[in-house]
């Protein structure tokens, strides 16, 4: 593993075009997070902990802020903003409290980010009344400290809860503690930092068998795994590493995003996102939209991404427009599909719950196909008919128009009955 010391963090860290991308993407995901949780009138208070369990020293050389830096400005900003909106509608404003744990086994790092973060704080505890920021500093590897981590978070009977896990290489968070983290709340998300190369090191050790059969078809011998150089940049390896991420974290949460940080000159790193709910990952697809090109999917655009004959089709997907138009294509028959594999109606919800796992489409695309689609038809709790793509509800029912199948066994024995 390659130790996140390599930062001299006394002298100022180079912020890298892979750690550029990823904090883009945490921080925009982190501000709609925030007006999201916070957007009903009625609630008065938002409590959330946030873990950054690699932080770092906060600032890199050329001034842009690490993580821990990001989430407290994005705190206040969004804390000032929510309020200056709930004002203007004659709303009562909202308190948010934060706990903040920022963790890192070096202490130049944790010295650095004191130095960072202090007078942020200090300046938030004067000027917004209404974010109350409590933090603590661990100068220790997140492994050790995990159950401290987690003593302080049971104390304060936080729920909503952020895990950001920048790790180097691959074994600094083993699978079975993403799997503790994902238990403790329905309302925890991570996200997870690796690189590609130590994680196939790493199933090479525990079943090199399977590991070769899943990346077979690249032509790859066990040697050829360990120096993955000249295939880094191949549309076909970008699929074949996602399929192999996909498989070894889908157990670890509801939800998992297991899509790299995009980079034309090698797929090596990647920003996963984990979660409980359907609503997570959407939220996290459209943000991904509104970022287009930072991260990459190499497969199918519409539903059941992975469904495809790596060695023969699939395509880049950056979550630009032009992919957004084939997943338009792709949606219009594979959601009468998936309702016919129940039936012929099921709730929204219930669809939106079975899709978002694997699928890289924009929620509006998803909603904007529902309504478009001939054979389906949104229909309300009082019986009337969706017109329009932003009303669907995950209460509404989504139905076939007209009874079909999808099934040739099913189509051939109908001839026959004829």
């Amino acid at each position: 593993m390659v130790s996140k010391n390599k930062y001299n963090w006394r002298s100022g860290a180079t912020l890298e075009d892979h750690s550029r991308r990823k904090l883009k993407v945490i921080r925009e995901y982190f501000s709609d997070y925030l007006s999201i949780r916070c957007q009903l009138p009625q609630r008065g208070s938002f409590r959330l902990a946030i873990v950054d369990g690699f932080s770092g020293g906060g600032r890199y050389s050329c001034g842009t802020a690490g993580s821990p830096i990001l989430f407290i400005e994005e705190l206040r900003a969004s804390t000032i903003a929510l309020n200056l909106g709930r004002v203007a509608k004659g709303l009562k404003e909202i308190q948010i409290e934060c706990l903040l744990i920022f963790c890192d086994d070096d202490p130049c790092a944790i010295d650095s980010l004191r130095e960072n973060a202090e007078p942020l704080l200090a300046e938030i505890k004067e000027c917004v009344p209404k974010l109350y920021i409590h933090n603590e500093y661990l100068n220790s590897d997140f492994t050790d400290a995990y159950l401290d981590i987690i003593r302080i978070i049971q104390q304060g009977s936080f729920q909503n809860l952020i895990f950001n896990l920048d790790q180097y290489g691959h074994s600094a968070v083993p699978l079975y503690r993403l799997v503790d983290i994902m238990a403790i709340s329905r309302s925890v998300e991570i996200f997870y930092t690796f690189a590609i190369q130590a994680l196939i090191s790493f199933l090479d050790k525990g079943n090199p068998s399977s590991l070769q059969k899943k990346l077979n078809f690249l032509g790859l011998t066990r040697p050829e795994l360990q120096a993955l150089e000249q295939q880094l940049t191949r549309h076909e390896w970008l699929g074949a590493a996602e399929r192999l991420v996909f498989e070894t974290f889908k157990s670890s949460a509801a939800y998992v995003s297991p899509f790299s940080i995009n980079n034309p000159d090698g797929w090596r790193y990647w920003l996963l996102h984990f979660a409980n709910s359907f609503r997570a990952r959407q939220a996290y697809n459209n943000i991904l939209h509104k970022n287009s090109g930072e991260q990459a999917h190499f497969g199918r655009s519409g539903l059941s991404m992975h469904s495809y004959d790596p060695s023969k089709n699939g395509q880049l997907y950056l979550f630009d427009g032009s992919a957004r138009q084939l997943a338009l294509e792709q949606l219009y028959d594979d959601i009468p599909r998936v309702v016919s594999s129940t039936g012929d109606a099921m709730p929204v919800g219930e669809f939106y719950e079975g899709i978002y796992n694997t699928t890289p489409a924009h929620s509006d695309d998803i909603n904007s196909s529902m309504i478009q689609n001939e054979d389906i038809q949104i229909v309300t709790a009082n019986g009337g008919e969706r017109r329009t793509a932003a009303n669907i509800n995950p209460l509404d029912i989504i139905r076939l128009r007209k009874q079909r199948s999808f099934f040739p066994i099913f189509r051939r024995g109908q001839k026959h009955d004829e």
